[in-house]
């Protein structure tokens, strides 16, 4: 039973279901599923929740029809605004409660987040894919930073991810010449997870998000923390992470579980407690 409640708005169906996966489908695929603000600040909102919900053990992010997800729509929002010029400085300000709020959620919610990517996954949506804890892919998949050839910066977090997913050469390739690149070819570079025959991806994806919603939770949650904070500090103050994290994964039902399940020489039940 969970005591928060997920919105769904126009473009973004928000779900959570009796195995524990939250689901965020993106549904706009006359767009190729591309991202405005409401999209954006129900994805925060969701995730938001999702860190104070225990019912919660596994995040899911798809899109509906033949993409994953195109970007940003700068058309609509443009086209919005009509010929009202913003005052300088509109976009310093909007994005740290937006893109920039919302990449750094992916990476630090303690609970496993996963990506399934068809069809173009471009600017945010390849930043969505890239700060997951697990991206399958189409083979077949097109990831792109579509940042130089339209003439702006890259933003949500698209210079800090790739360098340490890809290594600085290949993100430049990326960033700077623009390569798109297949969902197999991400997966030889470290960009996703896996990559299968994009009549699979469903079973594919479905088969990782059951095995870490049946997983030991609150041990996931605090690894995942650890390897993310883990590119920050330095060894004596990571030991010292880990040594609080081992402490508190101790305590939880899933370990005790964990010993039992040993002891009687059975899989383990983990409950996510």
């Amino acid at each position: 039973m969970t005591d928060h409640a997920y919105t769904s708005v126009p473009g973004l169906d928000v779900a959570l279901d009796d195995s524990g996966a939250l689901r965020f489908r993106f549904d706009k695929p006359g767009k190729r599923n591309a991202l405005d603000d409401d999209m954006v600040a129900a994805l925060i909102a969701g995730l938001e929740a999702a860190s104070n919900d225990e019912a919660v053990r596994v995040v899911v992010i798809t899109g509906a029809g033949d993409h994953f997800c195109s970007g940003f729509d700068i058309v609509s929002r443009n086209a919005a605004t009509g010929d009202r010029k913003p005052r300088a400085g509109s976009t310093q300000r909007r994005l740290p409660s937006q893109a920039h709020r919302l990449i750094p959620l992916i990476a630090t919610v303690q609970v496993p987040v996963v990506c399934a990517v068809q069809g173009w996954a471009a600017g945010i949506g390849l930043h969505l894919a890239a700060a997951a804890d697990f991206t399958v892919a189409a083979t077949d998949a097109h990831l792109w930073e579509p940042f130089a050839a339209r003439g702006f910066t890259p933003d949500s977090g698209g210079t800090w991810l790739l360098p340490r997913l890809v290594g600085v050469v290949r993100a430049r390739e990326l960033l700077l010449l623009g390569r798109a690149i297949s969902g197999t070819e991400a997966q030889d570079w470290g960009l996703v997870h896996r990559a299968v025959a994009a009549d699979e991806l469903a079973s594919a994806t479905e088969e990782l998000v059951t095995q870490l919603a049946s997983g030991p939770t609150v041990t996931l949650g605090l690894t995942k923390w650890l390897l993310h904070a883990g590119e920050t500090t330095g060894l004596d103050d990571h030991l010292r992470d880990e040594a609080f994290a081992l402490e508190i994964s101790s305590r939880s039902e899933d370990f005790r579980e964990g010993l039992k399940a040993f002891a009687e020489k059975r899989a383990p039940e983990f409950r996510g407690r």
